[in-house]
């Protein structure tokens, strides 16, 4: 039986945001009613930087994702988080594919933000902000506009070169380069940055304003002023997963906000066991870790693409 491969040229044919943001959805529904299976994410540090491995099996499908971040790859011209996925035969445990996931990382995330904006923000949400300027805020910006009626797109970077790069890189797309300060008003926010210390305070936003958090994805790692999140409407992807590695994991280590405090899962919105935004003016977080169901939906559905395609390249691996 053959093994597809799948390299990161192979995959810009395949990956369209709408059916990934159906899939993700899906996936995360069906992790809600116990029909997905996906234990901890397991991490190793080296001193460079940290890897990941992220099993999962969703309906029909069983896969493993190997991604890495390395925060000076940037130096080396190489990306700061690369990703490779095994995708196997459920049945069988073949392995079908082995593909990269580096950009499928990248939808995979900027699909469960525009799917948690979409039960947390408000519905008249037309501003989009974006802090930092990497790759992941391409995604972001793509997922958002599927699901959103974005009149303009406010993007923050310490590097203007970094914004620059992201404004030519999305010429049809109301994108403006901007202050932090602005930045923090949209009706929508994205941190995207490794910081370890917060780049968004409490008195930049507004009534009503739904952020995806989604840099902070290591112990210590924090972008939002702790007092945000004791006001807020907070909703995880995964509870252990966020309070171990999340947004939240340096204020429960502090003492300085509990996970009882937690309002929901993401699943449980999605399945309508708890209310999405029922306030206009409440400020809600997403805390966006980045579960392996994530990866293993997109997948499936890149391997079924792909087959019907039929013309990439595979080995008898086995």
């Amino acid at each position: 039986m053959p093994t597809l491969l799948l390299n990161r040229s192979a995959l810009k044919d395949l990956l369209k945001m709408p059916d990934i943001i159906r899939a993700v959805e899906d996936a995360f529904k069906a992790w809600g009613q116990d029909k997905a299976n996906m234990p901890p994410k397991a991490y190793l540090v080296v001193e460079q930087g940290d890897f990941r491995a992220m099993p999962a099996a969703i309906p029909g499908a069983v896969g493993m994702k190997w991604v890495n971040v390395h925060l000076n790859n940037i130096s080396r011209d190489l990306p700061t988080v690369m990703a490779v996925l095994i995708y196997s035969d459920p049945e069988t445990g073949y392995p079908l594919a082995v593909m990269d996931a580096t950009d499928i990382t990248a939808y995979r995330t900027g699909a469960t933000s525009a799917i948690a904006s979409k039960y947390l923000a408000r519905h008249n949400s037309h501003t989009l902000g974006i802090i930092g300027a990497g790759r992941q805020a391409y995604t972001q910006i793509l997922a958002h506009a599927e699901l959103f009626d974005l009149m303009l797109i406010k993007v923050f970077d310490r590097s203007s070169v970094a914004m620059e790069r992201l404004i030519n890189s999305l010429p049809d797309y109301p994108l403006k380069q901007c202050s932090l300060e602005d930045t923090a008003t949209s009706d929508i926010i994205c941190t995207l940055t490794p910081s370890r210390i917060p780049v968004l305070k409490k008195d930049s936003i507004i009534p009503g304003t739904h952020i995806n958090a989604i840099g902070a994805d290591a112990e210590g790692k924090e972008e939002l002023e702790p007092s945000i999140l004791k006001e807020a409407t907070v909703v995880v992807d995964d509870l252990k997963q966020a309070s171990a590695a999340g947004e939240i994991n340096v204020p429960v280590s502090r003492g300085l906000f509990t996970v009882d405090e937690v309002y929901a899962t993401l699943s449980e919105i999605l399945l309508g066991k708890k209310q999405g935004r029922v306030d206009k003016d409440v400020i809600t977080i997403f805390d966006s870790t980045g579960v392996a169901i994530e990866d293993v939906a997109t997948a499936k559905l890149i391997y079924e693409k792909a087959k019907q395609v039929g013309s990439y390249t595979s080995i008898d691996l086995v």
